[in-house]
């Protein structure tokens, strides 16, 4: 699976190299006892698998998807723009929260 383009350039502006990311198989962590499980689309939080995890509290949020945005560049890279921001300050919070 390849990264979409907008991703990574809408990372790369905020300082983050991601082209080396990979999408892995949930398999690959089944021997993790996870503290944490985030879904991010109602989507995943309805169709993906199971992850095993004793002590694992599930959190989902519908982060907004910007590869469904059709249009111009500009649009485009809006749309990744707020998906970014939406991520970052759910992270931020999510953090402040538990940490």
């Amino acid at each position: 699976m390849t990264l979409n383009p907008g991703a990574l350039a809408i990372m790369k502006e905020d300082g983050l190299d991601i082209r080396h990311h990979t999408s892995n198989h949930v398999d690959e962590y089944a021997a993790i006892d996870f503290n944490y499980i985030i879904t991010v689309c109602n989507y995943a939080n309805e169709n993906c698998p199971y992850i095993p995890s004793k002590n694992a509290v599930r959190l989902q949020h519908n982060f907004f998807d910007p590869s469904k945005v059709n249009g111009t560049d500009a649009k485009k890279h809006a749309a990744f723009l707020k998906a970014r921001n939406e991520i970052k300050q759910y992270c931020e919070d999510f953090a402040k929260r538990n940490f």
